[in-house]
């Protein structure tokens, strides 16, 4: 296991594997505004040794990826599904499982209808249809409105970005569960002083969209897996739900009282699921 900073199509971008490069891989992507460190090691050990060959990056304006000026980032929505398409191109893979949380599942989502041929499988976590849908879908819940609104942070301050973000990992846990501040802490430390830049990561929060997607959801022919939280306070469980009905090939998995990402509580189930969805035997 290493960190190496590649260079693809003049990007710079920063990816970690575990594993076996000969056993079957896995992209893991992480949501807007949040490094590859989301994907906990733990978890990135437990697929690897469950024989698959596991890779996470840094977004653009995340961790030691490169970085632009904050307000002015120079790419777009449709940048960050095709870094994805790079990273694979990075470790010489033509194809993998690919496995998204929150807004990472949006672009595992455009991953699989622009660059259909790189996605074995999908595994959606804590996301909502990346795509327009003729139907309503329920809204954040109250609390997380409220903290969105409330929040207030000194982005010059690593501190207040610090108390900011354990404030804000709280309220995504949902609060049906004991929240561990101290994990959180330390982890979201680690994030702010591994960051080359930890303001750019702001610039997640206004990026254009780039291209519209070149079909519906129901296109997407890869084996699909759907894990959703029920007390998820950013995308409520219907979204989850909605998401199954739109892909052919989706199944959807509930976790009892899990928020919003993956929670360490959460690990002996999705991992295991994971395994099991990226056997040889589901893949295209």
């Amino acid at each position: 296991m290493a960190e190496h900073v590649v260079e693809a199509d003049g990007v710079t971008l920063c990816t970690e594997s575990f594993g076996e490069p000969s056993d079957p891989p896995v992209l893991l992507i992480m949501g807007l505004g949040a490094s590859m460190l989301w994907w906990e090691e733990g978890f990135c050990r437990m697929l690897a040794d469950g024989g698959r060959f596991v890779i996470r990056y840094d977004h653009r304006d995340t961790g030691r990826s490169v970085t632009y000026e904050p307000g002015r980032p120079g790419y777009t929505g449709a940048d960050l599904v095709g870094d994805a398409a790079r990273v694979l191109d990075a470790h010489g893979l033509p194809a993998a499982h690919v496995v998204g949380v929150s807004a990472g599942g949006a672009l595992a989502q455009l991953l699989a209808l622009h660059f259909a041929d790189r996605v074995l499988s999908l595994v959606l976590i804590s996301t909502s249809s990346a795509v327009p849908v003729c139907r309503e879908l329920p809204s954040p819940t109250e609390e997380f409105m409220r903290f969105v609104s409330d929040a207030h942070v000194d982005w010059s301050d690593g501190d207040s970005v610090i108390d900011y973000q354990v404030g804000y990992a709280r309220v995504l846990a949902g609060g049906r569960r004991p929240f561990d501040e101290a994990a959180a802490r330390s982890l979201v430390r680690r994030d702010v002083e591994r960051a080359r830049d930890f303001t750019a990561a702001r610039n997640h929060d206004s990026l254009p969209d780039g291209e519209l997607p070149p079909a519906p959801l129901s296109s997407i022919a890869a084996p699909t897996l759907v894990i959703h939280g029920t007390a998820d306070p950013m995308f409520p469980l219907r979204h989850g739900e909605a998401l199954v009905e739109q892909i052919p090939e989706g199944g959807l998995l509930v976790l009892e009282d899990a928020g919003h990402g993956v929670d360490r509580a959460d690990w002996a189930t999705i991992v295991p699921a994971i395994l099991e969805h990226t056997a040889a035997g589901r893949a295209r």
